[in-house]
C-alpha cells in the first residue's frame, strides 16, 4: 500500500467521526493558536514600544534638575532648579561622548489664531533640540541660532495645534498667531511624533526660541537657572551609558558636590526605560509560550487516547486487513498517519485562529500586527511532531495485534 492510499484511508477514518476528531485536535488548535498570537502580539508590542522611544529621540538622555527640601517637606527631581545655562553649554561642548544638547522650557498657555483659540504647551528651546529629538519639519524651516540670539518672535507648530487653530491639512507657515498677547510668526510645522509612553501628545506643542520664551512667555525669570530639563544626545547607542557617566561626573564637579554628597540632578537613560518596557512584554510572551506548550502536550495526550480508542473500535478491521496481506508496518503507518494528519490539521486551524486573535488584539490596543511565516510553519511542524510522538504508541499497538484474535474480536 502506497503513501497516498494510506493517507486516503486516514482521512476517511477521521471524517467518519468529525466531532470526535475536532475535539481531539482542540488542544493542538489552542496551542498553535496561542503560539501564533503570542509571537504576533509580542513582536507588535515591542515594535510599538520601540517606535514610541524612537520618536522621543535616538541615543537620548534626559537631565533633570534636583530635589527640594524646605521645612521638612521634600520634593522629587525637578522641584528645585539646579541646572544652569552654563551647565548646558558645558555638556554640549566639553564631553566627547555627547553629540548635542538642548533645553526644554515648558508652559501651558492659551494661543490664538485669527478665529480660533487653543490651550497648548509652549516650549522654549534652541535649534539643536530638533536634531537631538530627531524631529524633522513637515513644512517650512525651523528657527535658526540667529533667531535664538536675537530673541525673534517666531514659532514652530505641532500637527495637533495646526489642526485645532487652522484646520486639518492646513499650511499656516507665514501666518501670525498670538501667544498670550504677543504675536508670533509661524515659520514651520513640525513632523508628526505621536504620543509619549504616558500618553502625552507630542504634537500638541508650539516651539519658540528659548530667549524669546524667557522674555515673552515665562512667568518669572530665574536668572542663570534653567526652568526645565535638558535633552542630551549621545554620539552613538553604545556610547549612551558612557555619556550618562560623563554628564554625571561633569555636573558633580561643576556643582562642587563632595564624595558623600548626593546628586542635585538626575540623568535618565531612555534606553534603560525602553529595556524595562521590552522586558515586560518578554515576560508576557514567555507566559503565553508556557500556556501554548501545555496546550500542545494536552492535545498530544488527547490524540493518543483517541487513537487507542480507535484501535480498540477497529480491532476486527485490523484483523481483516492483516488476513488479506497487510503487513504490520502497513498498519503502523496507517494509524501513525491518522495521528499526524489530525495534528497537522489542528495546527493549520490553530494558526488561522491565532492570526485572527492577533488581528483583533492588535486593533484593540493600536499595535502593529507583525506576522512571522517562519514561526507559523514551525508551530505547524511542531504540532505534527506532537502527533507522531503521541500517536506512535497506539499505532505500534495496532500493528502488533494477533490477526486471529483480532478477527474473533466482537
Amino acid at each position: 500500500m502506497n503513501l497516498l492510499e494510506t493517507l486516503h484511508l486516514a482521512l476517511r477514518a477521521l471524517l467518519r467521526a468529525k466531532t470526535r476528531s475536532v475535539l481531539t485536535a482542540l488542544g493542538i488548535i489552542i496551542g498553535v493558536g496561542a503560539v501564533i498570537a503570542m509571537v504576533a502580539i509580542g513582536d507588535g508590542a515591542r515594535a510599538s514600544v520601540q517606535k514610541v522611544f524612537d520618536s522621543m529621540g535616538t541615543n537620548m538622555l534626559i537631565v533633570m534638575p534636583g530635589s527640594s527640601m524646605s521645612g521638612g517637606a521634600r520634593g522629587g527631581f525637578g522641584s528645585q532648579p539646579t541646572l544652569t545655562w552654563d551647565d548646558l553649554e558645558a555638556i554640549r561642548t566639553q564631553l566627547p561622548s555627547v553629540r548635542g544638547a538642548a533645553p526644554e522650557l515648558r508652559s501651558n498657555v492659551q494661543v490664538f489664531s485669527e478665529d480660533q483659540n487653543w490651550t497648548t504647551s509652549v516650549v522654549g528651546t534652541t535649534p539643536d533640540f530638533f536634531d537631538v529629538r530627531n524631529w524633522p519639519m513637515a513644512m517650512g524651516a525651523r528657527f535658526s541660532q540667529s533667531d535664538q540670539d536675537a530673541g525673534s518672535k517666531v514659532a514652530i507648530l505641532g500637527q495637533t495645534v495646526v489642526e485645532k487653530l487652522y484646520g486639518k491639512g492646513a499650511n499656516p507657515v507665514g501666518q501670525t498667531l498670538r501667544i498670550k498677547k504677543t504675536p508670533f510668526l509661524v515659520v514651520a510645522v513640525a513632523g508628526a511624533k505621536g504620543q509619549s509612553p504616558v500618553g502625552q501628545d507630542f504634537d500638541n506643542t508650539i516651539f519658540v526660541p528659548a530667549s524669546t520664551y524667557r522674555r515673552q512667555v515665562q512667568a518669572q525669570s530665574l536668572g542663570s537657572f534653567i526652568t526645565g530639563i535638558i535633552y542630551v544626545q549621545a554620539i552613538s547607542a553604545d556610547q549612551t551609558a558612557r555619556a550618562q557617566q560623563d554628564i554625571t561626573q561633569l555636573l558633580r564637579e561643576r556643582h562642587r558636590l563632595g564624595d558623600e554628597a548626593a546628586n542635585d540632578f538626575d540623568v535618565r537613560n531612555l534606553a534603560e526605560i525602553a529595556s524595562g518596557q521590552q522586558e515586560s512584554t518578554q515576560t508576557m510572551s514567555l507566559l503565553l509560550a508556557a500556556i501554548a506548550a501545555v496546550s500542545l502536550v494536552v492535545g498530544g495526550i488527547g490524540i493518543m487516547n483517541i487513537m487507542l480508542v480507535s484501535v480498540t473500535e477497529r480491532t476486527r478491521e485490523i484483523g481483516v486487513r492483516v488476513a488479506v496481506g497487510a503487513r504490520p508496518r502497513d498498519i503502523l503507518a496507517q494509524f501513525l498517519i491518522e495521528a499526524l494528519t489530525l495534528a497537522v490539521l489542528g495546527g493549520v486551524i490553530g494558526a488561522a485562529v491565532g492570526l485572527g486573535v492577533a488581528k483583533l488584539l492588535a486593533a484593540q490596543f493600536g499595535w502593529p500586527m507583525l506576522v512571522r511565516p517562519d514561526v507559523a510553519l514551525a508551530a505547524i511542524a511542531f504540532s505534527g511532531l506532537v502527533g507522531v510522538v503521541f500517536g506512535l504508541y497506539p499505532a505500534r499497538k495496532a500493528s502488533l495485534l494477533d490477526p486471529i484474535d483480532a478477527l474473533r474480536y466482537e
